[in-house]
């Protein structure tokens, strides 16, 4: 008896600290627009799982975290690691676009960016440039790279010089998101008829395997068979050697399942969700996109539906949008 209650307590202790280490490791999550996460809104929204599945997942998501989680701190650390990597010359000459279509991550990262510039140079940049300087499209992350071609393709065909020279220049990046980039036919022809040679640019600690090709050794959500089975989805074939990602195959596939189920208990609440609505994130293909890649500005449509769906502060327990609590409230594209 002595022996059960002291097991438990220590159920309890853990768990109060997982609690803790993930609410102080995501504390400045949309810092200023929405109520500090405390160890009070993780325990809220965890409490949704399983019983038994709750510690598990609060241990493996405490360590990815830890490795996919960007704070305001950490992002400026690494744009001025982007930064250093040319000369004040090179961003005095710049051309600094400001031409995303959707959301605000852009205008955000520029903000950021503009600090890390007069530390460097001493001076504000003016974001016009000159002739012949290059242009630089900067924004925290890459995912399926739908976003990146949409506002290049649409600059290269209005706006771009003749021979301009183009840096994508990203925090975070997908592989599969940068092989559209480069093979997108339509980018590609406008690249072609315009001479324009265009680079990509990214913080190597956050370059995630998300091809197909590649799935056995992906960085993002992509589940063994059995867990998800469908004619057209590949599955992932465990491998010895784990993604830093995650602390082990074990945590691994244990969020792939955890996170699948939530996500299709979420797709039903929908009488006629989007098809891009996957379990795992915003995606055509599979169970969704799968990325567990987070910054201080918000959380992706492309992770897991259950780290990000639902306002049940704003809709009623029957609307769709109250009867999931997310992790990581997030800013759609309307706000």
């Amino acid at each position: 008896m002595v022996g059960k209650t002291a097991s438990r307590g220590q159920a309890v202790t853990e768990r109060d600290d997982l609690l803790a280490s993930i609410a102080n490791t995501i504390r400045d999550y949309r810092a200023g627009e929405i109520m500090e996460p405390t160890p009070s809104h993780v325990d809220r929204w965890i409490s949704q799982f399983d019983g038994d599945a709750q510690v598990p997942m609060l241990r493996e998501l405490d360590f990815v975290f830890k490795r996919t989680y960007v704070s305001k701190i950490k992002a400026q650390q690494l744009l001025e690691t982007i930064v250093a990597g040319f000369p004040c010359d090179f961003w005095r000459a710049a051309h600094i676009l400001d031409i995303q279509e959707q959301g605000s991550s852009q205008s955000e990262i520029l903000r950021i960016l503009s600090i890390a510039l007069k530390e460097k140079c001493g001076s504000d940049i003016e974001y016009e440039g000159s002739t012949g300087g290059a242009f630089v499209y900067l924004d925290d992350a890459i995912f399926t790279g739908n976003r990146v071609v949409q506002d290049i393709s649409n600059w290269m065909r209005i706006v771009a010089p003749k021979g301009a020279q183009v840096y994508i220049m990203t925090i975070a990046a997908h592989e599969s998101g940068r092989y559209w980039i480069n093979v997108n036919k339509n980018m590609n022809d406008l690249k072609l008829q315009k001479q324009i040679n265009v680079r990509m640019r990214c913080f190597n600690g956050f370059i995630f395997e998300s091809r197909r090709a590649y799935r056995n050794q992906s960085d993002v959500l992509w589940p063994i068979a059995g867990v998800y089975d469908s004619e057209s989805f590949q599955p992932r074939i465990p491998q010895k050697t784990v993604s830093r990602v995650f602390s082990s195959e074990q945590g691994r596939q244990f969020l792939e399942r955890e996170f699948l189920n939530s996500g299709l208990k979420i797709q039903g609440f929908a009488s006629y969700p989007s098809p891009m609505l996957k379990p795992l994130g915003f995606s055509p293909f599979g169970p969704g996109f799968g990325s567990l890649f987070v910054t201080f500005r918000n959380c992706p449509n492309n992770c897991p539906l259950a780290l990000w769906y639902g306002d049940p502060s704003s809709y009623p327990e029957n609307h769709p949008l109250g009867r999931w609590y997310p992790l990581f409230p997030r800013k759609g594209y309307s706000l």
